[in-house]
């Protein structure tokens, strides 16, 4: 981290959806910022911690959406923290967690502005934690994988090889691309009955979950209406998903 020479930019992690779901450090470092550049994602109730004055940018990044330029971004960080402000860049989730808040410390060390990171709740974690499902188990799922199923280049993920690791596979992002993730898998050796779930608004009111099976994952998303943001969960531990009044469906074991 440099020294600063102006302002400074605190990256804070606003988590899965639920404000409730903030740290304290966050919910400070929010309070003291002259200037908040906001995702999408972030709950409008985040805002409310704001001072009074605050000015608030909003910056949306959905896939699949028109979105603000990252580039952009990067330069109206650096810019209002040239200007002496107190710069909060407000994510959802974790902003080092499919963030691109990396990209954003780049640009900051490449121009002196000091930074620091405000780690928050990952939708990875706290989606399935929602629905009930341990994305670990000493029994049932010993590691976890954390993927994402929209790459900057379109480079493709290596799902065959995630198929036979044997590990719980947590996925952002795949809703659009989940027929060829569940091709990918299924030629890997991943097996058709395999637990699989869906969490779509995971944290908030308007929570949505199918418990399914992989080979029925894409077709169940379609007929639900699934869409963003929603994570993945497909290990054995998928079956751990609550029947409440959020899921929608739950097929045991059909292949």
């Amino acid at each position: 981290m440099k020294t600063p020479v102006a302002g400074i930019v605190w990256l804070v992690g606003a988590g899965p959806g639920d404000p409730e779901l903030l740290t304290l450090k966050a919910v400070r470092v929010i309070g003291e910022a002259d200037v908040a550049l906001v995702d999408d994602l972030v709950n409008p109730a985040v805002l409310t911690h704001l001072r009074p004055g605050a000015r608030v940018i909003h910056v949306g990044k959905r896939g699949g959406c028109k979105s603000t330029p990252q580039a952009f971004i990067e330069k109206l960080l650096v810019a209002e923290a040239q200007a002496g402000h107190t710069v909060v860049r407000l994510k959802g989730g974790d902003p080092f967690v499919f963030g691109r808040g990396g990209e954003e410390t780049a640009a900051l060390d490449a121009a002196g502005i000091c930074w620091e990171v405000v780690s928050g709740i990952t939708a990875g974690i706290a989606a399935p934690a929602a629905a009930g499902i341990p994305v670990t188990h000493r029994e049932a799922g010993r590691g976890v994988a954390f993927i994402t199923g929209h790459t900057r280049d379109g480079a493709a993920v290596d799902w065959e090889a995630l198929a036979r690791s044997g590990l719980t596979l947590v996925i952002y992002m795949g809703i659009t691309h989940c027929e060829s993730i569940v091709a990918g898998l299924r030629e890997g050796g991943m097996r058709a009955d395999l637990p699989a779930a869906v969490i779509q608004h995971a944290t908030l009111p308007q929570q949505r979950v199918i418990a399914t099976t992989l080979s029925r994952l894409t077709a169940d998303i379609k007929h639900h209406g699934i869409g963003s943001p929603a994570i993945l969960v497909i290990g054995e531990v998928a079956s751990a998903a609550q029947l409440t009044a959020q899921t929608l469906i739950h097929h045991a074991a059909v292949a």
